[in-house]
């Protein structure tokens, strides 16, 4: 049970962070990571490991010379990689007293809602024994359509997942700055951001390394994504010593992303369907159905269905538009579609009989009040 002063950290380390610059597993970037881990676990804190590294550690002992590009050598190699990987962290972690344990998982996990919760409970049970779980994407199997498209977006939806208090993702740069600081010399650190503005995002750059595949870009979706959830998070290079033990205790040189205590926070239900679930049709409304949802926060009833696209059962989660086509948000249907499409031509007598809305307004996540990374 974790004390008011001891929190449940995320943390996600990527290949370039973990590997030589031969692109083998190195033993002493790894042993600096677990001794920080080790060390955050003595001071009572349950900790989660997000860690890149399986096609990195596994591509060279494939028989590769540089990192394979098409999708069934990288499966070949981290079939290889994720092997050597945990048997390199279980033995440091059990040199310490620690017990480890992988979660390997899809998109596909946690798009569907019951698979989601199964692992959330999962994960919770894992934490809460004392174990540290170091969760992956299966990239033996994953298809491109079914991937998270990288280990950063992948560690802000397990923190979502598991209620964790604190994010940190590692990389090889030291934080975010306001300007690429490869390309400009005058580029400053930001110590703080309590919003992703244009701004930020277009100082956004490319992938920094050729061993990891996510580059600032797919920070800042997931710093968007845990601000969303309510979760702070902390930027920092990898590298520097301590950087994780400080991160969590505040005193790292890095960036904090802390979202504003007005913000509103999306709770479980809400993240699933914002950042999670496979959207399967669309529902549009009109001009006064979209003021009603959106600025009075009200249900959206069955006669305010103007039209529907696609085919869907109860219970799934739809794309709400207005005539426009612009998309207002995503919301969870009661009725499928060819109930809905039924209804619409009923008279506004006959819908009375219907007592659910077409769309709980406590199960619609509107695009203006959190800023969801596109694609997500």
């Amino acid at each position: 049970m974790l004390t008011k002063e001891n929190k449940r950290v995320v943390i996600k380390i990527g290949s370039s962070s973990l590997t030589s610059m031969h692109g083998e597993i190195s033993r002493r970037k790894l042993e600096k990571l677990v001794d920080e881990v080790v060390r955050l676990k003595d001071d009572g804190h349950e900790v989660l490991l997000v860690s890149s590294g399986a096609v990195a550690a596994g591509y060279r002992k494939l028989g590769c010379l540089t990192r394979p590009s098409t999708l069934p050598e990288k499966q070949a190699a981290a079939s290889i990689g994720q092997g050597l990987l945990m048997e390199s962290y279980s033995d440091l972690f059990l040199s310490h007293g620690y017990m480890d344990s992988q979660i390997l998982i899809t998109r596909s996990d946690f798009s569907d809602e019951n698979r989601y919760n199964n692992a959330r409970n999962t994960i919770n049970v894992l934490l809460e024994r004392g174990i540290i779980p170091i969760v992956n994407e299966n990239d033996t199997i994953t298809i491109d359509r079914l991937k998270f498209g990288d280990n950063d977006t992948l560690s802000a939806k397990v923190a979502g997942l598991v209620d964790a208090d604190k994010l940190i993702i590692l990389s090889d740069i030291d934080g975010l700055y306001d300007a690429d600081p490869r390309k400009d010399k005058d580029a400053k650190l930001l110590d703080r951001v309590h919003e992703i503005t244009p701004e930020i995002e277009d100082a956004a750059g490319d992938p920094g390394s050729d061993v990891g595949t996510g580059g600032m870009k797919s920070k800042i979706d997931a710093f968007k994504i845990a601000m969303a959830s309510g979760i702070n998070s902390f930027l920092g290079k990898a590298g520097t010593e301590n950087i994780v033990y400080d991160a969590v205790y505040h005193n790292a040189t890095g960036t904090y992303f802390e979202s504003k205590p007005e913000n509103e926070n999306l709770d479980q239900k809400k993240q699933w369907i914002a950042f999670n679930s496979g959207p399967e049709g669309e529902v549009i409304i009109d001009h006064r159905a979209k003021e009603s949802i959106v600025e009075m926060k009200n249900s959206l009833l069955p006669m305010n269905v103007h039209h529907v696209k696609g085919r869907f059962k109860s219970g799934s989660v739809v794309r709400i538009h207005d005539l426009n086509g612009e998309e207002i948000g995503l919301g969870v249907v009661n009725y499928s579609s060819e109930k809905l499409k039924e209804m619409i031509s009923l008279t506004e007598p006959e819908l009375e009989s219907y007592e659910k809305a077409a769309v709980e307004r406590k199960d619609f996540v509107c695009h203006l009040e959190v800023s969801m990374p596109v694609g997500v």
